[in-house]
């Protein structure tokens, strides 16, 4: 059965929010992500993002348009679905209500990118650009990430 997981980038004037995934969990362990969880069955990525902000950090957002990345990875565990959001507005204080699933959050600058293990590649190509300098003239653009290979184990 296919991993359907939806994520929200809330950038603010700090940087990107990121949680550090607990050493436990099962994917990713150790990595640096997006808050976010798995889509319920029946649920719509957008609904699923809103309760899994208010859950995981405690902010309550408004999800529309399309996702600002779409990873979709083939595996034999039916494979990986994930859907981004980039998040400019919310309400409350980002907190971690999830420390089984977080060990930390924090706000995360550009410069700050190489020293990271990041869940997936893809990610440092949407948060050099969610992180660049405001005078850059390099436009938005979608993301999309599509890849054969099972979920990789990341070591950068």
């Amino acid at each position: 059965m296919i991993h359907r997981v939806c994520a929200g980038a809330l950038l603010g004037p700090s940087g990107v929010l990121l949680a550090h995934r607990s050493p436990h969990r099962p994917y990713y362990p150790e990595c640096w992500d997006f808050p976010g969880g798995h889509v319920e069955p029946g649920e719509s990525a957008s609904a699923a993002l809103r309760r899994e902000l208010r859950e995981e950090i405690g902010v309550e957002v408004e999800v529309s348009g399309v996702p600002r990345l779409h990873i979709e990875e083939p595996a034999a565990d039916g494979g990986l679905d994930l859907r981004l959001w980039v998040l400019t507005t919310w309400a409350g204080e980002p907190r971690n209500l999830a420390p089984e699933e977080h060990d930390d959050l924090r706000w995360v600058v550009r410069e700050e990118l190489p020293t990271l293990r990041l869940a997936h590649p893809s990610y440092i190509a949407l948060l050099e650009e969610l992180l660049a300098p405001t005078d850059d003239p390099a436009p938005p653009r979608e993301f999309a990430a599509h890849s054969t290979s099972s979920i990789p184990s990341l070591d950068h």
